[in-house]
């Protein structure tokens, strides 16, 4: 088995991409060892110092490090820990946890349930695919119709990045803005 890596624009994760399906269900994040407990991959990824998040994506996997640990240091224990889980035939998953956003169209009422379903198909189609090439997952947290904002909840690569801010002002709010002029501004979820 050949697990390639690839570098991602946050210098704390690296993406793995095992050649094979990681979690074809919808993306899932760990943010500690207790949450990794659903999972025989993740659960072993934590086992390894240093490591601080985990995030599957349909075909690979991002690991997010302590900034005090080198990647040269802590790399070959991530392939050991990803490779045995894979060729050891074991389940990505022993549980079935919520993944991904459900909509959120229905908790809003005329106009701002359709300002809400653009979002968050604009979010699926141009903004999902890209930031998943880098690692990452974006979700559609709320909009506040009053004031126009758009909260965003960043994960998997995006989590943390220096470049999130420029990727959420620059990029995502620029293309919502064009496309559903009720936005006015997009934030990123606390």
């Amino acid at each position: 088995m050949f697990i390639q890596t690839e570098a991602t624009p946050n210098p704390a994760t690296l993406k793995f991409l095992p050649g094979r399906d990681v979690h074809p269900a919808g993306a899932i994040e760990f943010n500690d060892a207790a949450a990794a407990a659903v999972s025989p991959l993740a659960a072993a990824l934590f086992r390894i110092e240093g490591v601080r998040r985990v995030f599957f994506g349909p075909d690979f996997i991002t690991v997010t490090k302590d900034g005090a640990i080198d990647w040269p240091h802590i790399k070959p224990s991530l392939l050991g820990a990803i490779m045995d889980t894979f060729v050891s035939g074991q389940p990505v998953m022993t549980e079935s946890p919520q993944v991904g956003p459900a909509s959120s169209a229905g908790e809003y009422s005329g106009d701002a349930a359709q300002i809400v379903r653009e979002i968050e198909e604009l979010l699926a189609t141009r903004v999902r695919p890209a930031v998943a090439q880098d690692g990452g997952d974006i979700d559609f947290d709320r909009f506040e119709p009053e004031s126009g904002t758009v909260y965003l909840r960043l994960r998997g690569s995006c989590a943390g990045c220096p470049s999130s801010t420029i990727t959420l002002k620059q990029g995502i709010e620029n293309m919502l803005k064009h496309y559903v002029p009720e936005v006015l501004r997009v934030e990123q979820a606390l």
